[in-house]
């Protein structure tokens, strides 16, 4: 087997374990957020408002604290999809409930643990397409603390239910405000903390959204099979990230909200489109190797077709944003002060889409160079894999299975 086939082959191999290990689950995988904001109502007090996904909460509270009637209630709520029943489900079972979340999200200030009680009842709220509980607590803290600590423990990777939890916080206390983003790696965090430390934070969480989001990856993957030259893949990666970055600035400034119900499955369409104009072109031209004629193209190098694909690439840009900026969340009341957190987590998506196009595109491009047959074979290959695959999600995110 020559060079060049060994390369197709381990790249084709590569794209075909990103398909398998998706394939099965949800584009995300199972993994959950919380959402936390506090804000200090008064001297010695820390109040923090949690959003917690609504059935995560019934399974890991009714296990923890060994509560089956929880279970059954929580869980024939969540089937019914009534947001008052499962409200009222949480609130019959509140000290299950509450100790679960007090003994897994700690409060301390200068190194002295606040006690934490209800204020208030339970509410159900929608984030991502799926029903989330709002819970409200008090901590009592020493009222001459200049700082405070938050640690956060909820649904672990250990209790079997999700993988890699992530916390957005947002905070309003000693005389501060600020966000972070805590997981199993990094589960604390002061409000002593450092400009630099939040800025990496938000990064690493946005690097990390585009490569566990394989729906984000396989988009890319196609825009980078389907870019015969250096320039094509500079356009449409330039066009996909002004997309989705405006419409996430729009979501962060609360002036655009979509739900997630539309979100979702349009981004899944959008793969399967994307690999699939790649396909026709192949099926079109007999030889994606083969250079358009000069007087097709324009002074940038496209010819008609080309900016068609960067029209529609540009268009379902914009919808990968709105998913982008669910991701953490974002609510109008609070958009501002994650402002400059969301900015920064946009980065990181960049940063990580960046490594990628690094990665695969010279290999392809050599491939198509230097070996057209095998260049055809493996860009083929990846287009109709993950264009079945974004088709497949669509099916199941339009069905809602």
């Amino acid at each position: 087997m020559s060079f060049a086939a060994r390369v197709g082959a381990v790249v084709t191999a590569l794209v075909a374990f990103v398909l398998v290990s998706a394939g099965p689950v949800s584009a995300h995988g199972f993994t959950s957020t919380v959402y936390a904001d506090l804000t200090a109502p008064a001297a010695g007090r820390v109040r923090v408002d949690l959003g917690l996904e609504y059935d995560l909460l019934v399974v890991s509270a009714a296990d923890a604290g060994k509560d089956d009637a929880l279970f059954r209630a929580g869980d024939g709520a969540f089937q019914n999809g009534d947001p008052m029943e499962q409200a009222a489900a949480l609130d019959a079972h509140a000290a299950s409930v509450v100790a679960y979340v007090a003994d897994r999200f700690k409060v301390t200030a200068e190194g002295a643990a606040c006690t934490a009680v209800p204020d208030g009842g339970f509410a159900i709220e929608r984030r991502e397409g799926v029903p989330y509980a709002r819970l409200a607590l008090g901590y009592r803290c020493p009222e001459a603390a200049s700082a405070h600590e938050v640690r956060v423990g909820l649904f672990p990777d250990a209790e079997g239910y999700v993988k890699g939890v992530k916390t957005i916080v947002t905070y309003d206390l000693d005389l501060t405000s600020g966000s972070a983003a805590l997981d199993g790696q990094h589960p604390s965090f002061s409000t002593r903390q450092s400009p630099l430390q939040r800025f990496w934070e938000f990064f690493r969480l946005g690097a990390e959204h585009l490569l566990l989001g394989f729906d984000h990856i396989l988009f890319l993957l196609a825009l980078i099979a389907g870019s015969r030259r250096v320039r094509e893949m500079i356009f449409a990666a330039t066009a996909f990230t002004l997309a989705h970055s405006v419409t996430f600035a729009l979501a962060a400034l609360g002036v655009v909200a979509v739900p997630a119900g539309f979100v979702e499955p349009v981004i899944a369409l959008s793969i399967s489109v994307v690999a699939g104009w790649h396909l026709w072109r192949l099926w079109r031209h007999r030889s994606h190797a083969a250079d358009l004629a000069p007087e097709a193209a324009g002074r940038l190098g496209l010819d008609a077709a080309g900016w068609t694909r960067l029209a529609v690439v540009f268009c379902f840009g914009l919808v990968h944003g709105l998913g982008f900026a669910s991701a953490l969340g974002i609510q109008q009341a609070w958009s501002w002060t994650l402002l400059w957190s969301l900015l920064v987590f946009n980065v990181g998506i960049e940063a990580a889409q960046l490594a990628i196009i690094a990665l695969v595109f010279p290999v392809l491009a050599y491939l198509r160079t230097h070996r057209p047959a095998a260049g055809l074979r493996t860009t083929g290959g990846i287009a109709a894999g993950v264009s079945a695959m974004g088709l497949f999600w669509f099916m199941r995110r339009t069905l809602g299975m």
